[in-house]
């Protein structure tokens, strides 16, 4: 993760809600290879967005720390991707 500027978060897991310490990431949907389009989302002021693609609810939550989120099984690193 501390090589993106911008955190990157999907929804393997189904959940209705993420909560994140980022107010823009990338949403790609589901790990590879059933990813979508990987879109660029911006909460701007307000403290909740929901993905065009695939409908996740994403919600700011402060004491989180940036690039973090609640499950944080969300978050994806594609680094275990390029090793395999």
């Amino acid at each position: 993760m501390a090589d993106k500027a911008v955190p990157h978060f999907h929804n393997d897991l189904g959940v209705a809600l993420i909560e994140v310490g980022s107010k823009e990431f990338m949403c790609i949907g589901a790990k590879p290879p059933f990813d979508h389009p990987h879109v660029f989302l911006d909460m701007g002021t307000d403290d909740e967005i929901i993905c065009q693609y695939c409908s996740t609810l994403y919600r700011y939550r402060p004491g989180l720390k940036a690039g973090t989120a609640d499950p944080a099984a969300a978050v994806w690193d594609d680094n275990g991707a390029k090793a395999a």
